[in-house]
This record gives C-alpha cells, sequence and structure tokens, in this order.
C-alpha cells in the first residue's frame, strides 16, 4: 500500500505538464476570440449609427412616374414610395413593426402584406389586421424641382396615420 501511495505523490510526466500548458493556451484562445469578436460587433454598431446620421437622400425618379393610388418599390432605399388618392407621397419601411420580417406589397388586394405573421396594411402602412402593434415607420419625402427623393436616413417611428405625414407637390 506504501507503493501507491508514493507513485501518486510524484510529479506530473512531461507529458502531462505539455498537455496542461496546451489547454490553457486553448482556453486562452478562445477568450481572446470571444473578446474579438464582441468588440468587433460593438465597433461596427457605433459606426453604423455615426453613418445614419448623416442624411442620405434617394432619388425616386420624377413625380410623374407615380400614379396616384400605386407603390413603387425603391431597391436602393429599402423603401415603399406610397402615391395616395390625394396625390401625397409616403416613404414607407419594408420592415414589419411587428417582429421586423420584410413585408411585400399585393397588388390585387391592394394591401402591404406580412409572410411572417399575418399582419397587413393598407396603403398608408396602417394596420388592417394584427399581430403589428403600429403602423409601418415612414421616412421624410422631398420634393425638389419635380423630383421625389427620400431621405433613408430618417426612419420616423408613428403610432397612427395622420394625412399631414405625407409629402403633397406645392403649387
Amino acid at each position: 500500500m506504501t507503493e501507491t501511495t508514493s507513485e501518486t505523490t510524484k510529479a506530473p510526466s512531461p507529458r502531462r505538464k505539455f498537455l496542461g500548458w496546451l489547454w490553457a493556451c486553448l482556453g486562452l484562445a478562445a477568450v481572446a476570440e470571444i473578446c474579438w469578436i464582441g468588440m468587433s460587433f460593438l465597433l461596427f454598431r457605433r459606426e453604423r449609427s455615426a453613418a445614419a446620421k448623416t442624411a442620405r437622400l434617394v432619388v425616386a425618379g420624377p413625380v410623374d412616374r407615380f400614379q396616384p393610388e400605386t407603390v413603387t418599390a425603391i431597391p436602393e432605399g429599402g423603401v415603399y414610395l406610397a402615391r395616395l388618392a390625394s396625390g401625397g407621397f409616403l416613404a414607407l419601411s419594408r420592415t414589419c413593426t411587428h417582429l421586423g420580417c420584410s413585408i411585400n406589397w399585393d397588388e390585387k388586394t391592394g394591401r402591404f402584406a406580412c409572410p411572417c405573421h399575418g399582419s397587413t396594411f393598407d396603403l398608408t402602412g396602417a394596420v388592417l389586421t394584427p399581430p403589428a402593434p403600429r403602423p409601418l415607420d415612414i421616412y421624410p419625402v422631398r420634393i425638389e424641382d419635380g423630383v421625389v427623393k427620400i431621405d433613408v436616413a430618417s426612419r420616423r417611428r408613428r403610432n397612427r396615420y395622420d394625412p399631414g405625414q405625407a409629402t403633397r407637390i406645392e403649387s
């Protein structure tokens, strides 16, 4: 019995020392990688939010191109441009206010539809069928020299549709 106790008190073998050292190095590398990923994520968000503060105008086209009661996708800005029956313009977000799915315009029904959970919105972005809790977000629209421009860097959250939100052509 004394032989086994003397064996257990021996110093670890070189191979065990090497494996212990190897595991410690791999653990430190994993911690360093996790820290690097976290810092990259935080720095990217800071750069993106700083870039979003600068105005970015997307030219949608001449006013005559858009007929009343139509919706046109503007891929450069990731928005839909709706021309209302009154002649006003609304730039609507393509993101559902429920869980952030991309919505689609259905010309047959004249509604925006969310394929994820079934919310629908009318031409003004107002909720027709839940679960979406509020209307689609909008972007400021400008009409300069007969050309429609959208500021895609300034998303505006809203709780209801108000006719004053639509940009009209000034005569």
